[in-house]
C-alpha cells in the first residue's frame, strides 16, 4: 500500500527594554531576517506598535502564499472544494506529472480512500473509482513512479505525494498519481515525502473529509468522491 507516512518567519521588537526612549522619539524597529525596518514617524508607541504588527502579517502572508506559478488546481467534493498552489521551483516534476493527470481528467471520480484525524487525507488511486472501498484501493496509479523532490516541511495545509514505504524504495520516489493534504503539522514526515504544493482555500473542507466515519484500514464508511479536478488561475479559483 502507498502511505503518507514553514516557511518560519520570526518578527521581534528590537531593545525592548528601551521601549520608554522610543515612546519618546517615535521610532521602533523590527528585524526581519537580516534586515531592519525602523519608524520614524513621531506617533505615539501605540500607533509605532500597530505598524510593527502590520508588517509582520505581510510577511507573514508573503511566505504563505509564496507560490511559484498563478495555476492552481481546485479539488471538488461534496464537502465543497479545496483550492491548491503550487510548488513548481521545488518540485518541477511532481507538479508537471499533477498537472498533466488533471488536465486528463485523470483525478475525476477518484475517491479519498484514507483518513486519519490529526494526519492527513489521502487519495488519488484510480481503482478507486470503481469500488472506492475495495480491497486493493491504496495499491493503484497511473503506472510509473515520480522521482523524489524532497525540500519542504510538512505545515498544515501542504499538498505531498504518497509512496511505497520500506526497503523497497530506497530512493523515495513518489506514486505517480497518490497524494495527500496534511491537516496539521507533521514534521515526522519531513526529509520523506516529496511537498508540491499547499491549499490557499478550502482547508476547512479537508477538516470535515479527515473527520467522517471510518473503517480499520481508515478508508470512510461512505465514499468521499473528488467529482472533478480542474486547473485555473488563482483570481478564478477564489472567486466568491
Amino acid at each position: 500500500m502507498l502511505i503518507a507516512g514553514q516557511i518560519n518567519y520570526r518578527g521581534r521588537v528590537s531593545h525592548p527594554d528601551k521601549l520608554a526612549g522610543a515612546q519618546a522619539s517615535g521610532k521602533l524597529a523590527i528585524r526581519a531576517g537580516h534586515g531592519k525596518i525602523a519608524i520614524n514617524n513621531g506617533d505615539n508607541i501605540m500607533k509605532a506598535l500597530t505598524t510593527i504588527a502590520a508588517v509582520i502579517l505581510l510577511l507573514k502572508g508573503v511566505t504563505t502564499m509564496a507560490a511559484d506559478t498563478d495555476t492552481v488546481a481546485v479539488i471538488e467534493t461534496k464537502f465543497g472544494k479545496v483550492v491548491v498552489e503550487f510548488y513548481d521551483t521545488d518540485a518541477p516534476k511532481t507538479c508537471a506529472n499533477f498537472q498533466k493527470l488533471t488536465k486528463d481528467g485523470f483525478y475525476n471520480g477518484t475517491a479519498f480512500h484514507r483518513v486519519i484525524p490529526g494526519f492527513m487525507i489521502q487519495g488519488g488511486d484510480p481503482l478507486s473509482k470503481q469500488d472506492p472501498r475495495g480491497g486493493s484501493v491504496g495499491t493503484g496509479g497511473p503506472g510509473y513512479t515520480v522521482p523524489a523532490e524532497i525540500k519542504r516541511d510538512h505545515s498544515r495545509g501542504t499538498l505531498a505525494t504518497a509512496r511505497l514505504g520500506g526497503p523497497a524504495n530506497p530512493k523515495k520516489d513518489s506514486s505517480g498519481s497518490q497524494f495527500f493534504i496534511n491537516v496539521k503539522d507533521n514534521d515526522f514526515l519531513n526529509g520523506d515525502y516529496t511537498v508540491f504544493g499547499n491549499v490557499i482555500a478550502g482547508l476547512d473542507v479537508a477538516d470535515k473529509i479527515v473527520a467522517v466515519p471510518r473503517d480499520g484500514r481508515d478508508n470512510p464508511t461512505e465514499p468521499v468522491v473528488m467529482t472533478k479536478v480542474s486547473l485555473t488561475t488563482r483570481a478564478e479559483a477564489l472567486k466568491k
